[in-house]
């Protein structure tokens, strides 16, 4: 793995939005480019899940020379952050979080029922259909992230355990670190937090409230 160098393009200041999908991830998102940072391609993330899956981190690392900020996947996949964290020594990590796991389990099956099975929680058949991204993807994340029951692809317990799992081991890791911040996007007073854990002014009094589970692709959180 390739090691961070003064004046290498690894020196440069990164920011790593590491909280899973259904965390306010696009309200994070718009406020960072808001304060002016460049963000990574989604789409281009996404089709990186495969070197995920064989836990080959270096085309994740290359694709970070491509912006400033990056969130979703393969940046909130577990423990992907280990490498970003060895390689990008200026990097600023950010947990988002929900209230409760009950909270982000019920956006989670919401609005995957709308985006993939007319509204009814999605089954295997359904995300292997899906052409979301790229033909086969869905089904693919989950089997790297989630290996689910096939007969019960959003199994509550599986799910939950996931949530809960990703946010200690992401504590765990930054417990003694001063680049990580963790946030609630609907909190009182979290975009102040924010601008100040970055180190900028800020360009408006909260985060844009982009996180209304709308069903339709290309209107707010169209992410999985």
């Amino acid at each position: 793995m390739t090691s961070a160098v003064t004046g290498s393009p690894f020196a440069a200041e990164k920011v790593f939005c590491i909280g899973l999908v259904k965390t306010g991830t696009t309200s994070l998102e718009r406020a960072l480019r808001d304060l002016g940072y460049r963000m990574g391609n989604q789409r281009q993330g996404e089709a990186l899940l495969p070197a995920y899956a064989a836990r080959n981190f270096r085309p994740i690392i290359e694709f970070c020379l491509t912006a400033d900020a990056f969130q979703d996947a393969p940046f909130s996949f577990p423990y992907t952050y280990f490498a970003l964290d060895q390689n990008f020594p200026n990097a600023k990590f950010i947990l988002s979080v929900r209230d409760n796991v009950e909270q982000w389990y019920r956006s989670l099956i919401r609005y995957h029922g709308h985006l993939f099975a007319e509204g009814r929680i999605p089954v295997k058949d359904d995300l292997i259909r899906s052409t979301y991204s790229y033909p086969g993807f869905v089904w693919e994340s989950f089997q790297a992230l989630l290996n689910p029951p096939e007969d019960d692809a959003y199994h509550k317990p599986t799910l939950v355990s996931y949530y809960e799992r990703h946010n200690a081991d992401v504590r765990d890791y930054f417990r003694r670190k001063s680049n990580f911040l963790e946030i609630n996007v609907s909190d009182k007073g979290a975009y102040s937090r924010l601008c100040e854990f970055l180190g900028k002014a800020p360009v408006a009094e909260d985060f844009p409230w982009l996180n209304a589970s709308s069903p339709l692709i290309g209107e707010e959180e169209n992410k999985i």
